[in-house]
């Protein structure tokens, strides 16, 4: 005896915050949608249940608006109506940091608390491919499934797959395994999330609907619980879905339409799945399908988006928090959990798939260079106060031997691991504020007019360093007293160039700018066989590395720990693009453009003995843009597929400057490339050809480093085999490999050659329409103008965790803070209550708050930061290797216990001191009770 049908109608609206119109066009219609849900609700009992998209901000955008509703809306959500989160936004995966994710989660989380419910739904229905380690992060919150459209293909109840493989399962429910071996129940939208949509109330329309539907939840699923999702994008809800629903019960007495939720969904699915279930691991990323679907070129779509949302994540996350942290621990300031909110949110309103993608019309992506704006804004002015507040308590012996004429600053290192670099610090030497003397010119002038000192630089331990002093003459400035109006100022500055090595992890380093005249018996010269950089015409090296520029403007590095050698490294390379936002396509016949044989003028732009950088500069004509059939080819809507438009054989000048710069005691060649781009329809890609000849490769993803093949399943046809990355991506033959990390550089081919590996990374894709459903033109897609790409070349030998290579590619887009100290820096007391000034609390010249067994390690360093429900300390690592590594912390503060948390920042089992065994590619959290 078969079991009976049930038919799980569940009414939702997938709600694209901004998309094909702008965000306020769409606010409009929210606000519609919601008043005539609340309505429904008020007036109709057996209209039961209302999916809010699984995010949160949908509540706020509406309260916006209508904040005279929020009593109706918030008893509907305590009274399970209407489901509530688990996230803030439904964001794109692969787009945002892995921390981004889990605070995205951990708001979405917070915002449902006073209600008491939450939807412990794991909803991605639209992103665009899904992460590995999904299963583990909900897991860890508590979630045991995964609702899904995209990233598996199904093959079908009748074509039952016997040889399954990591992306292909029989049915829409599946098992999901992250790399740790978590699991979650996956079900897959087979039929997509509007296979339910606008049921039809007259019978002979119902009965053909229903036919057809039935027979294609049918084909999939597993169980006799068939879902049917009663809406789509922006979709109204359907007031009549009860009337409906009993015609469709009239029409079809063996199957229950039952109009339900997810969660008893969910559970019913789950008592009644077979027992072997196919088990998909690891990512999903449509790799076993044509290849046209994976909308993986969003990630190069409007470059310019994901270099600023880099810039607010890596602020955020590893500055913002962690310093706030450092300030909170040291007892000098609270930490500010309601303003750091303020700006993940702000920041997370871009995060949706629509916005950070870069496939919506113009007027979106304008706004979201506001909203990074603004959240960048509120990040900063907590860096400055927190650092502030740190730079106040730090005192010491040495700061006296230094003589009252020093002018002293601390460097910070907020990145999980001890590092080294060149600095670059503006100092105020001397200052006269407005009210006591003349006017600002005659300030100005008098600052001018004094001799400037002879300065050396001195560190904590009393050891001079070699440093640049340059003067930058007189400037304005001000202060912010808390008892006081605005204080405004002339101020004579310089600039001190140096590099700070050996900073610790977590903590920060006192330097002293000390005037040659005094005394400074004290002082010891720095080791004279610390690394420098050397230069010899186009070649510069250090102890870990020669960089040669060649001719051409590409450059061979040579690996003097491993001895292997990389030539004709970033090259460039240009192809026409007749795609979209969403979809990379060229034209067809169509041969590739490239560098390789233009010569460049090159020169030496800097050299001392910490930092060289040599300049490239290439002159190019390439294609202007696409031919007139593409503008027709666009309006009549022919699928990108079919397209036969090819570029015109006019010109246009692309003229690509790139600066190599080479530091002491760095294995790492950092590139900044410049270029105006006036040319249309293309794509401009660096290209590094490895030597090496692997078939797989690996790319940084959300909390792993993800191994991937380089060559596509055979499904594919598409030509274009793109990636996401995160930080970095590399390829390595198991004894020496080369790594290309980047800064908001999301996108990434490998290229197979039969003399190795070739990586390409996407610098600029220009397009012209947004592509999808209609036509919708987005002229500023073309990124038209001046454009600045940054990108680093890492060569390293074994394994690239235990190198460091990792470390230094994660370490690499973490901007250095740097305060001055004493009252040059701040006469009167600032805005922001200092904790020190009550407690006189006293901070060493150097310091470490959190130490960590990082030599060697295939751990990652993710996050510090505090919890707001516990107010502990929160750690985060994650293990890059399948086998288990030991964690061993020496905190800098005094806590009265460590335990193990997890992405909700949650107190979970208590740890007997601070050593701690982490299994294969397991994000671990640690929390610390402060005493």
């Amino acid at each position: 005896m078969t079991n009976p049908k049930t038919a799980h109608l569940i009414s939702h609206t997938h709600w694209d915050r901004e998309w094909y119109m702008p965000y306020e066009h769409h606010h409009v219609l929210l606000v519609e949608l919601m008043d005539k849900l609340l309505d429904t609700l008020d007036q109709d009992p057996e209209y039961r249940y209302f999916h809010l998209d699984g995010q949160t901000i949908i509540r706020e955008d509406y309260l916006q608006v209508r904040p005279d509703q929020q009593e109706r809306l918030d008893r509907y959500i305590r009274e399970g109506r209407i489901h509530f989160g688990p996230w803030y936004v439904l964001q794109d995966e692969f787009l945002t940091s892995s921390e981004a994710n889990l605070r995205n989660l951990l708001i979405g989380h917070r915002d449902a608390k006073p209600f008491g419910v939450i939807s412990k739904t794991g909803y991605f229905p639209d992103s665009f491919g899904n992460m590995g380690q999904a299963p583990q992060i909900l897991q860890q919150a508590d979630i045991q499934n995964a609702i899904f459209g995209r990233g598996v293909k199904p093959t079908g109840f009748n074509n039952a797959v016997v040889d399954t493989d990591s992306y292909e399962s029989p049915y829409s429910e599946m098992i999901w395994r992250s790399p740790d071996g978590s699991e979650v129940l996956g079900i897959l939208f087979a039929n997509w999330y509007c296979n339910g949509m606008e049921v039809p109330v007259d019978p002979e329309k119902a009965r053909a609907y229903w036919d057809k539907n039935l027979e294609d939840a049918e084909k999939f699923a597993s169980t006799s619980h068939l879902l049917f999702m009663n809406g789509c994008d922006h979709q109204p809800i359907q007031t009549d879905l009860p009337e409906a629903l009993r015609v469709a019960s009239e029409l079809y007495p063996d199957v229950e339409f039952v109009h339900s939720n997810f969660d008893d969904y969910i559970e019913s699915v789950s008592q009644n799945v077979p027992e072997h279930l196919a088990t998909i691991e690891g990512e999903l990323r449509s790799q076993h399908t044509d290849g046209w679907g994976t909308l993986v070129n969003t990630a190069s779509a409007r470059v310019y988006l994901k270099q600023l949302n880099q810039q607010g994540q890596t602020l955020l996350e590893k500055v913002a928090e962690p310093l706030a942290a450092m300030a909170h621990v040291a007892g000098v300031k609270e930490y500010p959990h309601h303003l750091l909110t303020h700006a993940w949110k702000m920041l997370m309103q871009n995060h949706p798939h629509d916005s950070i993608c870069g496939c919506s019309v113009d007027e979106v992506h304008r706004e979201m260079v506001t909203r990074f704006a603004k959240s960048r804004q509120l990040t900063e002015k907590l860096v400055s106060q927190t650092s502030q507040a740190i730079a106040e308590s730090i005192r010491g012996q040495q700061t006296e031997a230094w003589g009252e004429d020093a002018v002293l600053f601390t460097v910070f290192n907020t990145a999980g691991w001890t590092r080294s670099g060149v600095i670059e610090q503006e100092l105020i030497v001397d200052k006269a504020f407005f009210p006591e003397g003349p006017d600002p010119q005659t300030l100005a002038k008098r600052l001018e007019e004094k001799a400037l000192s002879a300065y050396q630089l001195v560190d904590a331990d009393g050891r001079t360093t070699e440093a640049e002093v340059v003067d930058l003459g007189a400037h304005f400035g001000y202060e912010l007293p808390k008892d006081r109006f605005r204080q405004p100022y002339m101020a004579r500055k310089v600039k001190v160039i140096f590099q700070a090595v050996d900073v610790p992890a977590l903590g920060y380093q006192t330097y002293g700018l000390v005037p040659i005249i005094q005394n400074t018996a004290n002082a010891v010269t720095a080791d004279s066989s610390s690394d420098s950089v050397g230069v010899e015409n186009n070649m510069m090296e250090n102890r870990h590395v020669r960089v040669t520029v060649e001719h051409n403007g590409t450059v061979t590095i040579e690996d003097k720990t491993s001895g292997a050698e990389y030539k004709g490294l970033n090259a460039y390379e240009d192809t026409g693009d007749i795609g979209n936002e969403y979809v990379y396509r060229q034209p067809e016949g169509e041969g590739l453009l490239t560098t390789e044989h233009l010569k460049a003028e090159l020169r030496l732009v800097e050299q001392s003995a910490y930092r060289a950088v040599m300049e490239s500069v290439l002159y190019w004509e390439i294609p202007a843009g696409a031919d007139e059939r593409f503008e027709l080819e666009k309006r009549q809507m022919v699928p990108f597929t079919e397209r036969k438009a090819q570029r015109v054989k006019h010109t246009v000048a692309l003229t690509i400057t790139t600066m190599y710069t080479l530091e002491a005691d760095s294995t790492i060649v950092k590139v900044r490339t410049t270029f105006n781009n006036q040319a249309k329809d293309h794509r401009l890609r660096a290209l590094f050809p490895s030597g090496l000849v692997t078939e797989d490769h690996y790319a940084d993803s959300i909390f792993e480093v993800a191994k991937r093949s380089n060559t596509p399943a055979k499904e594919w046809v598409n030509p274009s085999n793109a990636q996401h990355q995160q930080a970095f991506v590399h390829v390595t033959d198991g004894s020496h490999g080369l790594m290309i990390a980047n800064k908001g550089l999301n996108e990434y081919e490998i290229l197979q050659h039969d003399e190795g590996s070739t990586i390409a990374v996407t610098l600029l894709r220009a397009s012209s329409e947004l592509g999808d459903w209609g036509v919708f033109e987005t002229p500023e897609a073309q990124c038209l103008g001046p454009q600045t790409v940054e990108y680093a070349i890492i060569p390293y030998e074994g394994d690239a965790a235990q190198s460091g290579a990792c470390a230094t590619a994660y370490m690499y887009p973490i901007p250095w803070t740097t305060v001055q100290l004493g009252p040059l820096a701040y006469t009167f007391e600032q805005e922001g209550h200092n904790r020190a000034d009550e407690h006189k609390i006293e901070l060493p010249l150097t310091k470490q708050w959190l130490g960590w067994n990082e030599q060697g390690s295939t751990l990652a360093f993710s996050t510090l930061k505090m919890a707001e429900e516990t107010g502990d300390l929160i750690a985060r690592w994650y293990n890059l290797d399948c086998n288990p590594v030991e964690l061993n912390v020496q905190p800098g503060f005094e806590c009265v216990s460590v335990y193990e948390s997890d992405v909700l920042e949650r107190k979970n089992d208590m740890l007997e001191g601070h050593s701690q065994t982490i299994s294969g590619y397991k994000i671990i959290t640690q929390g610390y009770a402060l005493s």
